[in-house]
């Protein structure tokens, strides 16, 4: 007896620490307090190692240098929105609110002088990523959440190779968790080209300092301070459609010229700094001016466990919120924040034209099956829903109104939301909006709209998987 009194105690001392920890994240909560049910002392040990916020971390505090910087070159060089009629879209004539929400929620001015190319799936991107590799003359920073010691991989590490030995300054920055089959073979030409490597958080010493939960999931390569990509694309074969499983990679990514060349510069810097232990980068010249003459505006929003605030998650809901019209989601992933699932849902009710395209073959079965346990409120609520079954569809794209598109790195789930290190670009020019409307109408092509009624006779079993799924869905 005395034995099932002690293993109650421990439970109800787990539950009390888990819901003292996690008052301010109810969902995070339930989610932990289930694993603590099924599993009582491991759960409570992954607890530890898992569910510490990054916020509390010295480590997390941004480069005041760096700042400083990239805020005297934007001054000096660049041109900064300062109200909606600067935007070069009639559309935004009377957006007075979402303006000034964008620019609180995103800690980021709107930039005017951009040049701006979408790259639709993984051949165009590296190919124009290789290119700008091949043309840099000073500096070359790449990050990259996923790099693989393939085919792409190799051809990538070969061309960084060639350009540090002609005396470019090549800084290669990967995820410990995303790129953890990396292997010293693979680094070793780098780092006897002359490449410098960082590694953010490594895998076995971010499990023993407990930040094995936040992953670096962003994709930038900036050259020369005048280029610069962002998007979906990590570095390996499987996106170029070489998975079998997952067959057809389809993807987007973006190309920049301008002005917000100078906020993925500050990006790649801040982050550069926390995987280096602290080392900045004091070279000259990681701001010049440049010479694009394009005239569309664009936000570069960068959200983590270091930001001030829920970036990424705060300008997506004051985009959705914002719209008349539509709102058009290509995710992988759908796990909302419950503002964000209401919005949608009450979008739809309103009579707006809500669809969203999600895969129909996933590359991860859990993340999946929570993704489904919230298609029946959506179909139920109005919102058009198509399953991309031409491959796997790994895009991140919102489309609202003709006022805006959102692309970039985060998915439409918690995990991009709150834990990882994310990067998107606003675009606010029709041009820009209109290619991105193009894809999605072909994607919708691709794809098979869902039917409420078909969806609703799917098994017991897949129902029970979904709702297991769901509720472990905050810590995806």
């Amino acid at each position: 007896m005395a034995w099932i009194v002690v293993i109650l105690l421990l439970i109800l001392f787990q539950a009390a620490t888990v819901l003292a920890l996690e008052h301010r994240r109810p969902a995070h909560a339930v989610a932990w307090l289930f694993i603590l049910l099924v599993v009582p002392v491991v759960g409570f040990a992954l607890y530890y190692f898992l569910a510490r916020e990054y916020r509390r971390q010295r480590k997390a505090r941004r480069s005041l240098t760096v700042e400083g910087r990239v805020q005297e070159g934007r001054l000096e060089l660049g041109r900064i929105g300062g109200k909606p009629s600067d935007i070069q879209n009639p559309q935004w004539s009377d957006q007075n609110r979402l303006f000034r929400a964008l620019v609180r929620a995103g800690s980021a001015p709107i930039l005017l002088r951009n040049r701006c190319e979408v790259l639709t799936n993984a051949a165009a991107t590296y190919e124009s990523m290789l290119e700008a590799i091949r043309q840099a003359k000073r500096t070359i920073h790449i990050a990259s959440y996923i790099v693989r010691d393939d085919t792409t991989g190799r051809l990538f590490r070969q061309e960084l190779v060639d350009q540090a030995r002609k005396g470019v300054k090549v800084r290669l920055l990967y995820d410990g968790i995303g790129s953890h089959k990396l292997t010293e073979k693979y680094l070793r030409p780098l780092r006897e080209a002359g490449v410098s490597i960082a590694c953010f958080f490594p895998l076995k010493p971010s499990f023993l300092r407990k930040r094995i939960n936040y992953r670096n999931h962003r994709k930038i390569l900036v050259t020369d301070g005048i280029q610069g990509f962002v998007g979906g694309i990590n570095i390996g074969d499987e996106y170029l459609g070489g998975d079998p499983r997952l067959g057809f990679w389809r993807d987007t990514h973006l190309k920049l010229e301008g002005d917000s060349v100078y906020s993925l510069q500050e990006i790649f810097l801040k982050d550069w700094e926390i995987a280096s232990g602290g080392e900045p980068i004091e070279e000259p010249g990681l701001f010049p001016e440049h010479n694009c003459s394009g005239e569309e505006a664009v936000q570069i929003v960068a959200g983590g466990p270091d930001s001030h605030g829920d970036t990424i998650h705060d300008t997506l809901f004051a985009a959705i919120a914002a719209a008349k019209s539509r709102i058009w989601v290509t995710t992988p992933y759908f796990i909302p924040s419950p503002g964000i699932r209401t919005a949608l849902k009450s979008a739809a009710r309103s009579g707006l034209d809500v669809r969203m395209i999600i895969p129909y073959v996933p590359d991860t079965w859990l993340v999946h099956a929570s993704t489904l346990s919230f298609m029946e409120e959506m179909l139920a609520a109005g919102i058009r829903v198509w399953r991309y079954d031409t491959g796997f569809v790994h895009a991140k794209v919102i489309i609202v109104d003709e006022l805006l598109a959102i692309l970039g790195t985060a998915n439409m789930d918690l995990r991009s939301f709150y834990s990882n290190f994310e990067t998107n670009a606003i675009l606010f020019h029709p041009s820009a909006i209109a290619r991105l409307e193009e894809d999605f109408r072909r994607d919708e092509a691709d794809g098979t709209e869902m039917e409420l009624e078909s969806f609703r006779r799917r098994s017991v079993a897949r129902r029970l998987g979904e709702s297991i799924s769901r509720m472990l869905s905050p810590l995806l």
